[in-house]
């Protein structure tokens, strides 16, 4: 991965010295985090009494949005649906097609840039946050998860949310809250490398 771009190369990014190489970056980066979700579906272990199997692809998608920001974040985790929609064989346990999308588990998975889009808001225009700050981002990023992956979960099987939280929820908060500590770890030990915009800083907003 390519290294973040810092303040004398933004400056020369405006000045128009350095898109190809920024643009190339980007897309490599994108291009990396939808493989690593993809390569995550494949870490799979289902559950005899959920149809919520456990992977890693949390950890992917809540560093897509820490190291590509928001939009680059989104892009990675919407070109991997894309391309399991198309049928690829990239979703958990090797399936494709969009109907695993309207299936109880789909919102978890529209949840993906959703979530990828909130970490990096959060921490956008910060070259290098404090840990607590990457931990809540990440935080927020997961509940996303689970907020749109528990509704189509309940409207799916007709459950209530008592019933939705016991076996769409439970089960896995121990494993994310595992994966979303690593993950801003990882982030906090290498947030000098990535694609984030440095726009919002620059320009006070």
């Amino acid at each position: 991965m390519a290294r973040a771009v810092g303040k004398w190369e933004a400056e020369r990014w405006e000045e128009g010295a350095l898109p190809i190489q920024w643009v190339a970056g980007k897309v490599m980066g994108v291009l990396a985090f939808s493989l690593m979700t993809v390569l995550g579906a494949f870490v799979y272990l289902p559950l005899p009494f959920t149809p919520v199997p456990l992977t890693l692809q949390t950890f992917s998608v809540l560093l897509a949005g820490a190291f590509l920001g928001k939009g680059g974040g989104a892009l990675s985790q919407g070109i991997y649906i894309l391309m399991a929609s198309l049928g690829l064989p990239i979703w958990a346990g090797g399936g494709s097609g969009l109907c695993r999308l309207w299936g109880p588990t789909g919102g978890y998975l529209l949840a993906f840039p959703v979530a990828a889009w909130v970490v990096g808001l959060m921490l956008e225009g910060e070259d290098r946050p404090d840990w607590p700050k990457v931990l809540a981002a990440m935080a927020l990023g997961c509940f996303m998860i689970y907020f749109l992956g528990l509704f189509q979960l309940s409207l799916w099987n007709h459950w209530g949310w008592k019933r939705a939280l016991m076996l769409g929820l439970l089960p896995f908060w121990p494993g994310d809250l595992v994966k979303l500590t690593v993950a801003s770890l990882v982030y906090r030990r290498f947030s000098h490398w990535g694609f984030r915009s440095h726009s919002g800083r620059r320009n006070g907003k």
